[in-house]
């Protein structure tokens, strides 16, 4: 699959089929992910996979601020918590910072490993989605992140049992500025 039909072809998937994902083939998508760029390669994301009544438990106890997630958690085989090392990007070695961005990169970098994720994914078969609305101190709580690393994101992956429409694009000229 060359790169434009995977970017135009992946859709957030919220229905999947009960069909597990085979950790092998998660070992295979977890390292092609692993070459997304990072600030001056750090290289902070870091994958939790969760399966059974862990995976249920937090569909039950940390989607309250939207119920909906919780729905798609439940109903997905798999859950990736998306984490990152604090405290690499944006640094110097002397602990100061590059840009004014400041530490802002590693949320940067957190997406980027997340589109590479679900991407590699895609092209395996997979659907995924990726969700920001959790209570992130449960879910850390209950998957024992160390304090070095933050959640960042939840991203519910299996097999697709529904095939959505690709939503309009804003034309390019609405995206594009050439000076």
């Amino acid at each position: 699959m060359i790169a434009k039909d995977c970017i135009k072809g992946r859709r957030s998937i919220r229905k999947f089929k009960e069909t597990p994902v085979d950790h092998q083939l998660l070992a295979e998508i977890i390292e092609t992910a692993s070459y997304a760029p990072s600030w001056k390669h750090t290289q902070i994301a870091r994958y939790i996979a969760v399966e059974g009544e862990l995976k249920n438990q937090i569909a039950r106890e940390c989607t309250d601020m939207f119920p909906g997630n919780g729905k798609i958690i439940e109903n997905a085989p798999m859950l990736i918590a998306l984490t990152y090392i604090k405290g690499r990007c944006g640094y110097e070695r002397d602990g100061s910072f590059t840009t004014a961005k400041g530490d802002s990169w590693q949320m940067f970098d957190a997406g980027i490993a997340a589109q590479s994720f679900c991407l590699a994914a895609y092209e395996q078969g997979l659907g995924t989605v990726i969700m920001g609305i959790f209570d992130e101190a449960k879910v850390a709580s209950l998957l024992e992140i160390p304090e070095t690393q933050e959640i960042t994101a939840l991203i519910p992956v299996g097999f697709p049992d529904e095939e959505p429409v690709a939503p309009r694009r804003k034309p390019v000229e609405d995206l594009l500025t050439i000076k």
